[in-house]
């Protein structure tokens, strides 16, 4: 029987001590010890000697690689999103060819691994704490949610064709602050409810957005196809 393929997760494990290693290597090792120390420590404790601590190597080598710990964090901010919507594209890419399934396994693949991950919960709110006070954070923030939805927008449009550019938008929107918020709750509090409970929700509002458009009298209404009178 073949083995299935182990879900990594997100955020990385530490790791031993790299001797001889490439640029490439040693840059992606402090990336990882910095998303370590956001988990660990938050922002306050993340700093160089943390982080070089963590990765077992010199300071040298941090301000080798990066201009200071800003700059690390915002590498790794780019570097634990750039995961994410790897795990999401891959789950869309298992889903088939029916846009629905690649919708739904894009909403549901928030609640399991590697996405659904207590580590990941404290780095994220570690990077959603510089949102507003860093420009650079603030900028990939737009651009990893700007993605996520616009991927939903287009998924929502493909199913139902005669949906109107706003309205897929508004859905997009609804659709990812929904995932977001019980993620995050799960991730606080995993006896609240199950991944398999949020993904029902989940299942529940992708349904509703898909409703059937009808035209009354020169303007639309969504109607949620799963109740009857």
């Amino acid at each position: 029987m073949t083995e299935k393929p182990v879900k990594r997760s997100v955020i990385s494990k530490p790791r031993a001590r790299f001797i001889r290693e490439t640029a490439d290597v040693r840059r992606q090792a402090l990336i990882e010890a910095t998303a370590r120390c956001l988990a660990d420590k938050g922002v306050a404790g993340t700093s160089v000697r943390a982080i070089c601590a963590r990765a077992g190597v010199s300071s040298g080598l941090l301000t080798h690689y990066f201009d200071g710990v800003d700059a690390l964090i915002v590498a790794t901010y780019e570097d634990v999103g750039a995961r994410v919507s790897a795990a999401l594209e891959q789950a869309v890419e298992e889903a088939g060819d029916d846009p629905r399934d690649q919708l739904r396994a894009c909403l549901q693949a928030n609640f399991r691994a590697p996405i659904l991950d207590p580590d990941l919960l404290a780095t994220w709110t570690a990077f959603w704490s510089l949102v507003k006070t860093d420009a650079k954070i603030a900028a990939i923030h737009a651009d990893v949610y700007g993605s996520t939805r616009a991927q939903l927008e287009t998924l929502l449009r493909v199913i139902v064709p005669e949906m109107p550019p706003e309205r897929a938008r508004l859905a997009a929107i609804s659709l990812t602050a929904l995932v977001d918020g019980l993620w995050l709750e799960i991730c606080l509090d995993p006896t609240t409810f199950s991944a398999e409970e949020a993904q029902a929700m989940v299942e529940r509002a992708m349904m509703l957005a898909l409703g059937q458009w009808r035209g009354d009298a020169g303007r639309g209404d969504w109607v949620d196809q799963s109740v009857r009178p």
